[in-house]
């Protein structure tokens, strides 16, 4: 019975929401269905209506109901007195078989709940179906996807985590239709561009019929979130290469080169950011945030530059451009790219522990003879997270994006410089292909620090319980 109770629980959940209420009867139809012809048998079985005039009738039999008459009689007289009217008789009889009627079928009604007769309202006998494990075996076909949004619902955090993903899914489809805006408005000509200026009119046309750029707005559109939702994006307009295909190849050398940038820069930022906080105003404490505000400073392909020269060079420690066989040959790329993330955390991670230093709880803390060490990351760390992810989701939003320029400069075959290469021809398939995928990345990380958020601070999770 666990999985019924979960499953009444969740459409509770739904129906209190006016949204979900609504979209709870067009997906669950077909059960809808059934559970009202299994309704319309259940009223006419009970025959709670013949029931309730029977009871009607007995009690007009008695002295109570006449003595309702008489007082809407006497009240109904005192009332034409006290406003100085004439009292007209059909009204008066319509007025007292009113409020008599009224009050005695609330009497029947509230007889007939002692007795056991109750009138069921079709979303209370729906909720019983729910906890009907037999109902719910020969219905499961037809009611998958509404009892799946029943169980989804029934927990807050896979609630969460679901209303996450719906978002993100939103979110991308903005994507496609913006920037796919913005490439059919542009000024480029795709044709003249790939097909030089010597094509004739005939070939630019053969062209756009071929990639289907001779057709309206929303059809192109919609042919473009198609692709993206069947998976199949289609060629590219130079060289008829297979989209996915390119991005699949070009996609795990960026993916690698953030998510090791911004590894390395967690691991250097927040010892830096905590000793800066605990030694504040400090020679380490200045040195630190100056170190940091430099490589907040450093545009990133100067930095490439200076690296290639030192250590390649002149040096000849590293590789200057990058090589799939060779791992040496993306360190560089990576210290280039988590420079600034790493000084944005540093300084952000400073900022937090300072506010969260002087709190009531870190005054507790010391003042249980807790060592500074257990103060600091049992106490201090784990309530100066929240800003910290804030600043590390946004900045790997940035880094995935401006990765474009680290690429050129060490000639990584990435999607950053797939899209800058597309960019000027323009590619629209292309273009869309790597823009999307980068905000799927970036969706799916801003996902894992909203659940982090409510995995390290207890009042999220209070406030998605209560929510």
């Amino acid at each position: 019975m666990q999985s019924e109770n979960q499953l009444t629980k969740g459409f509770n959940t739904i129906h209190r929401h006016r949204l979900l209420r609504w979209l709870q009867w067009i997906i669950g139809a077909p059960i809808h269905l059934i559970s009202l012809i299994l309704f319309s048998f259940e009223k006419k079985s009970a025959n709670y209506q013949t029931l309730l005039n029977e009871k009607i009738e007995q009690l007009k039999k008695t002295d109570s109901y006449r003595g309702l008459i008489e007082n809407y009689q006497n009240q109904y007289d005192r009332k034409q007195a006290y406003f100085n009217r004439s009292s007209n008789q059909s009204a008066k009889d319509k007025f007292i078989t009113a409020q008599a009627d009224q009050q005695i079928k609330k009497n029947a009604e509230e007889a007939l709940a002692l007795e056991g007769h109750e009138q069921i309202s079709y979303l209370t006998f729906f909720r019983t179906l729910l906890a009907n494990k037999t109902f719910i075996i020969l219905t499961i076909i037809p009611g998958l996807i509404l009892y799946s949004l029943c169980l989804i619902y029934q927990n807050v955090f896979v609630r969460f985590i679901f209303e996450r993903i719906v978002l993100t899914f939103f979110v991308i489809i903005s994507v496609i239709v913006i920037v796919f805006t913005i490439l059919y408005i542009s000024p480029s000509d795709a044709a003249a561009n790939i097909l030089g200026e010597t094509a004739t009119i005939e070939q630019r046309i053969e062209f756009n019929y071929q990639y289907g750029l001779d057709q309206p707005y929303l059809m192109q559109l919609g042919r473009a979130i198609k692709g993206f939702l069947t998976f199949d994006l289609g060629l590219s307009y130079t060289g008829n290469e297979v989209i996915m295909t390119s991005i699949a190849n070009r996609f795990p050398v960026t993916l690698t080169l953030a998510i090791s940038s911004l590894f390395l820069a967690i691991v250097i930022a927040i010892p830096i950011g905590m000793i800066s906080a605990a030694k504040m105003n400090s020679f380490w404490d200045y040195s630190f945030m100056f170190l940091a505000l430099i490589g907040l400073s450093i545009p990133s392909f100067w930095q490439g530059l200076i690296f290639i020269l030192t250590f390649s060079i002149r040096g000849n420690l590293l590789p200057a451009t990058y090589s799939p066989n060779n791992p040496l040959s993306l360190i560089m790329p990576i210290v280039v790219l988590g420079t600034g993330l790493a000084a944005a955390i540093a300084r952000m991670t400073r900022a937090s522990m300072l506010e969260v230093m002087h709190e009531d709880y870190m005054m507790t803390a010391k003042a249980k003879g807790l060592s500074g060490r257990e103060v600091f990351l049992r106490h201090g760390l784990r309530n100066a997270w929240i800003p910290i992810l804030t600043v590390i989701g946004l900045q790997f939003g940035a880094m995935l994006g401006g990765a474009a320029v680290t690429e050129q400069v060490f000639n990584i075959r990435g999607l950053g410089s797939y899209i800058v290469d597309k960019q000027f021809i323009p590619d629209i398939p292309a273009i869309l292909a790597g823009v999307v995928y980068i905000a799927i990345t970036i969706s799916l990380v801003n996902l894992i620090v909203d659940l982090l958020y409510a995995f390290l601070n207890p009042r999220i999770r209070s406030q998605l319980k209560e929510g």
